[in-house]
């Protein structure tokens, strides 16, 4: 048999290559202030990466520089101070320093077999996350890529759950339904239709899940074939959270599954100030938190809790002969086994380090300041002649109207605050009417950035400030 040489040429260790990329990765970490960055034009983009791959090696140096002259700048930084759009992520030093380790180690998370240490310490990660909602001891969960992974896994869990239950009692299989708000997570809908189930909308009146809107929908509903109730904690768009006391109790009377979508909201529990708007949140069967949002974690990383993840082991677990012997404890629960994935790395572990390192009190800290950004920037329109507040924000969202504005003002608004690199903002709709849209995450966020955004809304309607 011949090998071929130097087939682990890819493998050896570059000491060049190495310095020339940790000394980009410094020059990043050292900036007083991440860049904005802008948008990229497609035919631009082709002339830079054509021929760059090709069956000989290039020089490090000339493929960073592409990235570095070509490419970083069309990749909008959501770790920027002055990024209000979506919803933001501003890893700590601490997690993004150990994100890095991660993947210099190529460090996977599979199963306790391959990665004890690596799940211990996410399930630590973990345990906080769950204590903090008042899930029970026995509680536990799994690092996925994100709130849509995660909503998918819990519904396949509340699904399989029902099913094996209303056999149980005899009930024959029919389509089966979920009650969520209008306002849920595009997520949810998605993961209803990739698991082949409908949704029982409840209509609510100002955004929020409550106890009226519920009782309005329900009590003149079949709820023969529901399976569960889906609340927020922190919608994307307004950043409200249901009534999840109300969601609860339902759940219990009516024997559904209590799945929790708090995967922008879960850390405003961190703040003494609101934490009582989450009451029923400790009742819930699954919560989804997502670490890359307001736990200042890296992409990609979302946390999917079970009270009880025996059960989604049950339903999770992949089967096969080689994969027999992660399976021989069954005292300990691997990732693998509760969500739909097999593969996945250990993107818990960055969270973990900077929660070690910085201290809950420092996250609480941060979480808060998000919070008085958004008031600040309330108070802010309140007080702007032609800006309408529309309704005070609760967690870090904050939605506005102005005056005599069409989406294509707010398009324009938009393009001029990422062209002159002030922040990129982006508008959204509320009830139907486009509308202005800022969220604060990032605790270097001052009070003058969010004045310099607001600045050009100031203007006379109809002056050219305002166009």
């Amino acid at each position: 048999m011949k090998f071929p040489p130097h087939a682990n040429r890819m493998h050896r260790f570059d000491p060049s290559m190495m310095a020339l990329v940790f000394d980009y990765m410094r020059e990043r970490s050292e900036l007083a202030e991440a860049p904005i960055d802008g948008l990229g034009a497609r035919q631009a983009l082709e002339q830079a990466l054509e021929g760059l791959i090709a069956r000989e090696p290039k020089d490090p140096r000339e493929v960073l520089g592409v990235y570095v002259d070509s490419l970083s700048g069309t990749i909008l930084s959501a770790d920027s101070p002055r990024y209000y759009a979506f919803i933001p992520s501003a890893p700590t030093e601490a997690a993004t320093m150990f994100d890095m380790v991660v993947s210099s180690a190529s460090l996977q998370g599979c199963s306790w077999l391959e990665a004890a240490g690596a799940v211990a310490a996410e399930n630590q990660a973990l345990r906080v996350l769950a204590d903090l909602a008042g899930m029970p001891p026995e509680s536990g969960g799994v690092f996925v890529s994100g709130g849509s992974a995660g909503n998918l896994s819990a519904l396949v869990v509340a699904r399989d759950k029902a099913r094996q239950d209303r056999q149980a009692r005899g009930i024959g299989p029919s389509r089966l339904k979920v009650v969520v708000s209008d306002q849920a997570h595009s997520s949810i809908s998605s993961a209803l239709n990739i698991v082949d189930l409908d949704a029982l909308i409840i209509p609510t009146r100002d955004g929020r899940l409550d106890a009226e809107s519920l009782q309005q929908r329900l009590s003149a509903a079949d709820l023969s074939d529901v399976i569960a109730i889906v609340a927020t904690a922190g919608t994307t768009n307004a950043g409200i959270i249901d009534d999840l006391e109300a969601a609860a109790r339902w759940a219990r009377d009516e024997r559904w599954w209590f799945h929790v979508d708090a995967a922008y909201g879960g850390a405003g529990m961190l703040s003494p100030r609101i934490r009582h708007l989450y009451a029923g949140i400790e009742h819930a069967d699954s919560i989804v938190m997502d670490p890359h949002k307001w736990w200042f974690a890296p992409y990609d990383c979302g946390a999917l809790l079970y009270r009880n993840p025996r059960i989604a082991k049950a339903i999770h677990t992949q089967h096969a002969s080689y994969l027999d012997v992660i399976h021989q404890d069954d005292v300990e629960l691997n990732p693998s086994d509760l969500a739909y994935h097999l593969t996945r790395r250990a993107r818990g572990l960055p969270l973990w380090f900077s929660l070690a390192v910085n201290g809950l009190d420092a996250y609480r800290d941060a979480v808060e300041y998000g919070i008085a950004l958004a008031q600040y920037a309330a108070e802010r329109i309140r007080q702007t002649e032609y800006l309408e507040l529309l309704r005070d924000p609760v967690l870090s969202v904050v939605l506005f109207r102005r005056r005599g504005w069409q989406k294509a003002d707010y398009d324009a608004w938009s393009r001029a605050m990422l062209q002159e690199q002030v922040a990129f903002v982006t508008p959204t709709s509320w009830q139907g009417e486009p509308v202005g849209r800022l969220v604060f995450m990032h605790p270097s966020t001052t009070p003058e950035m969010i004045d310099e955004v607001l600045a050009p809304l100031a203007a006379e309607p109809g002056s050219q400030t305002s166009r």
